[in-house]
């Protein structure tokens, strides 16, 4: 993967590009992305790593490693940052040392909602599969690179023409950690077209 092609959004003060392609980023604390849904505040400070695009069926793989993540919220995943209103995010969010919260966060004209999962504290690698079909999108999860799991189908109302997508990490709290991505690579749309029930006739 052409990684020349990424540029950043809120660059970190400490991060690099290894010559295998493995990026790391050490994360500043109070950094993170949410806006207005039930907290009421608005956060958009948190480093994106991205590169643009105008294709409209692709998938975008990576694997992360966060060894380090030992704070309330330290997360790192898988971005699609258009502006500060209109973004996806999926990644792992460190709660404790028993469990995690494995999710997505979605936001359309300014308002976040967040879907999650329960996982064990041990898991420090994860897999995501980003997946474009013109404006829907799919973020898929994986343990071992070659099971899938959906965890998001969503609709991003800007998401229609050139978009950017990537990686991120934060620590919303007063922590910092450093998130490791590798793996990553760009492929044919993996989320295949829906072959069941039919559109209704307008």
């Amino acid at each position: 993967m052409d990684l020349s092609k990424f540029k950043w959004t809120r660059e970190p003060e400490s991060w690099t590009v290894n010559k295998d392609g493995t990026v790391e980023i050490v994360t500043k604390p109070h950094t993170d992305l949410w806006q207005r849904t039930y907290y009421h505040f608005r956060n958009d400070n948190a480093p994106v790593f991205q590169m643009e695009t105008e294709e409209k069926y692709f998938s975008f793989i990576v694997r992360t490693d966060f060894q380090e993540s030992h704070h309330r919220f330290d997360q790192c995943g898988i971005v699609m940052y258009l502006d500060s209103e209109n973004w996806l995010k999926g990644s792992v969010e460190y709660e404790n040392d028993e469990y995690q919260h494995l999710g997505s966060v979605v936001t359309n004209g300014g308002y976040s909602d967040w879907a999650t999962t329960v996982i064990d504290a041990s898991v420090k690698s994860m897999w995501y599969r980003f997946s474009r079909r013109e404006d829907d999108y799919c973020i898929e999860c994986s343990s071992d690179r070659t099971h899938f799991q959906q965890m998001r189908i969503c609709h991003i109302h800007k998401g229609g023409g050139t978009i950017r997508f990537g990686i991120y990490a934060c620590s919303p709290e007063d922590s910092s950690f450093k998130a490791v991505f590798s793996d990553m690579k760009l492929t044919e749309c993996q989320w295949m077209a829906h072959d069941g029930q039919q559109p209704d006739e307008e």
